[in-house]
């Protein structure tokens, strides 16, 4: 099953941006240790006892809501079908916000809609598919994400640091449901194989952008497969591990680090400082 069978997109509720959430906005605001000073908004008095009790009534309502949501595709007229199939695939969205898929069952997704256990079964053969549906809508969203570096003209440096850039933003809005999958590939080897082949696709670009470059002297020359192989896992794994989980980490610092990274290894050690070279990609 893949994103053009759904007829779908997703949107979010929230601004194109990262945005902290309630949980990033409590930490920032609140040091609940023992002994500790009241910091952030605390400290300068803009924070009552009510407030912080207001506050994790929204982080308890935000608990297992999403803000990413899946959208039927735009049409003249759309089905019944891919409104309930969109619900549903929202449900994943809403429980992996929270929750492992070892804990998921279709049940537990359907108590998140309006529908039955029967609805689902219409639509989808077992708890797989939805999640790899999902992940298909996330690999468009990342491969747009790093066009400018496998598409883009010019300064192939400052290509790459745009394109980790947008990449870390995509990170930070789908942190959760990026570390559902990547924990299940861990111990269900149907997932295990749909994880390598979605990061294989990238791979497979990356190489042959690497091998462009090649060509036109800015990189020198070497296998480029063993080291995108690497590359590309060393920024799932920073995704999975810095917005898998609450508070998450800010994305603007990582997207430096992982570009000092990628830039080095590629292009060389005198341009990762700048983020940028005087090198030309025709």
């Amino acid at each position: 099953m893949n994103a053009t069978a759904l007829h779908g997109s997703w949107t979010a509720v929230q601004s194109r941006d990262p945005q902290p959430d309630a949980h990033e906005i409590l930490a920032n605001s609140l040091d609940v240790r023992p002994g500790a000073k009241p910091c952030g908004l605390a400290q300068e008095g803009l924070l009552t006892l009510y407030d912080v009790i207001i506050i994790f009534d929204i982080m308890s309502k935000m608990e297992t809501t999403s803000p990413l949501r899946v959208t039927p595709q735009a049409r003249k007229k759309i089905g019944k079908s891919e409104r309930t199939r969109a619900e549903i695939l929202n449900s994943v969205l809403d429980f992996t916000w929270s929750r492992p898929f070892s804990e998921m069952t279709v049940s537990s997704l359907m108590d998140l809609t309006d529908f039955s256990r029967s609805t689902f079964y219409a639509h989808f053969n077992d708890l797989h598919e939805p999640m790899e549906a999902v992940l298909d809508l996330l690999k468009d969203e990342i491969l747009a994400a790093v066009q400018p570096w496998l598409m883009g003209v010019g300064d192939p440096v400052a290509r790459l640091s745009e394109t980790l850039e947008a990449l870390m933003q995509v990170g930070y809005r789908r942190g959760p449901f990026l570390k559902a999958i990547a924990d299940a590939a861990g111990y269900d080897a149907r997932f295990e194989k749909v994880w390598e082949r979605f990061l294989g696709e990238f791979d497979t670009a990356g190489s042959a952008r690497i091998r462009a470059d090649q060509e036109q002297g800015l990189i020198e020359a070497f296998d480029p497969g063993p080291v995108v192989f690497a590359l590309n896992r060393m920024n799932a794994r920073t995704m999975v591990a810095a917005f898998g989980k609450r508070p998450r980490e800010r994305s603007e610092s990582l997207s430096t680090a992982l570009a000092r990274i990628w830039i080095s290894t590629l292009y060389g050690t005198r341009w990762a400082e700048m983020g940028s070279s005087e090198l030309i990609r025709k």
